[in-house]
């Protein structure tokens, strides 16, 4: 094992961006911006958007997994975590041995046994990671060098990874100015089921149930603020969120079990008209969600 004296420099002489969108894109965008990448390769399965990104200098070549993985020092995954198993396995056997392998999957368990199970022997070149980051916008466009600044980025690390090459990842992500966290991957997971994915999937049945209604135009004509506020991530990639949903369905059921019941107090309340309890409820989200947006800076 390398000396744990001996650190990586943070810097990346080739960079591999597999699927350059908002997140992909913008991790590529904050490395250059860094001055901290030499090379930017960019992997995707539509020419359009590969072309648009190196129109917009986020990427200098497109390139084939292939030949990413061969030349590459970082492979960025930022594709539908459902993508994950055909692209590890599909790198493998031109995979550069110096190479990391990290990825921005909403989703952690499901990605380490799909690396476990198509890297095999060289998964200690894989480190797991999801940047708290995103926006309902999509595609190259939207990418933007600042996305990560002040947010949390959760690395799951594996047994096999060396001290270094965490080391080297952590503070490419500071670079990018995130905050860096690591997390066993079932925990995360569990958390991000209640803070990220219920609440995607809430803003989209909303959204489809407003969207079906005989007089949708005039709803949503009038719809404000609120509604708009709600409703904003519903506006994400299908992609994306249909392969979250699934890969952790088991952790966003459960909480959408624990939402129904809170709802079901609340229907309850309101069809008795006791507004005590109704208060009640209301109060006590109010002052949740002002003490957290005191915490947390936001309003």
């Amino acid at each position: 094992m390398t000396d744990p004296e001996v650190q990586r420099t943070p810097r990346v002489g080739v960079l591999a961006i597999v699927g350059v969108g908002l997140i992909g894109g913008s991790f590529a965008a904050a490395l250059r911006q860094a001055g901290l990448v030499d090379k930017v390769l960019g992997v995707g399965r539509r020419p359009g958007p590969l072309a648009l990104a190196k129109r917009l200098g986020l990427i200098d070549e497109v390139a084939t997994l292939a030949q990413a993985a061969a030349q590459a020092d970082l492979i960025f995954l930022a594709a539908p975590v459902g993508a994950f198993p055909a692209l590890l396995a599909g790198m493998l056997p031109t995979l550069s041995s110096q190479a990391v392998i990290t990825d921005a999957g909403s989703t952690k368990v499901d990605v380490v046994q799909a690396a476990y199970q198509s890297l095999g022997d060289r998964v200690a070149q894989f480190i797991p990671g999801h940047p708290i980051a995103g926006a309902e916008r999509t595609g190259p466009e939207a990418a933007d060098a600042q996305l990560y600044r002040g947010r949390n980025v959760i690395l799951t690390p594996l047994p096999e990874n060396t001290p270094q090459d965490r080391h080297w990842l952590t503070q490419l992500w500071e670079h990018c100015g995130a905050r860096v966290l690591n997390m066993d991957a079932a925990a995360h997971d569990t958390v991000l089921a209640s803070v990220s994915h219920v609440p995607h999937f809430l803003a989209s049945v909303f959204m489809a149930q407003v969207a079906a209604a005989n007089d949708a135009d005039l709803r949503l004509s009038l719809a404000g603020t609120g509604f708009r506020d709600f409703t904003r991530i519903a506006a994400g990639s299908p992609e994306m969120w249909r392969d979250i949903f699934l890969a952790n369905r088991q952790a966003v059921l459960a909480e959408v079990a624990q939402v129904r019941d809170v709802l079901a107090q609340a229907e309850q309340a309101l069809a008795d008209g006791d507004g005590v309890k109704l208060f009640d409820l209301l109060e006590r989200a109010a002052l949740a969600r002002r003490f957290w947006g005191s915490r947390s800076g936001l309003s």
